[in-house]
């Protein structure tokens, strides 16, 4: 199972705010660890952001994300709507 890393204090403040909000969001990082590549409806992302993944967390909040395979570690890097692309 994967851990999650989330190295930006404003990103880790953002997502601690959506989860107070909405407790699935907590169920749907959980799955994440699982499998990053397949849960929550994950997809990479192309052009710029290649080398990213993006997940949907609920409601139109998403967040984007890269997995750190040798670690096993799904990395952060931003959470909101879909403007984080």
């Amino acid at each position: 199972m994967y851990k999650i890393s989330i190295p930006n204090k404003k990103v880790m403040n953002k997502l601690e705010s959506y989860i107070q909000q909405r407790e699935n969001i907590r169920k749907k990082l959980d799955s994440l660890k699982e499998n990053p590549r397949k849960n929550c409806g994950a997809h990479p992302l192309k052009g710029k952001l290649e080398g990213k993944w993006a997940c949907w967390l609920g409601s139109n909040i998403r967040t984007m994300y890269i997995i750190d395979d040798l670690n096993e570690i799904i990395i952060i890097t931003a959470v909101g709507t879909h403007k984080i692309y």
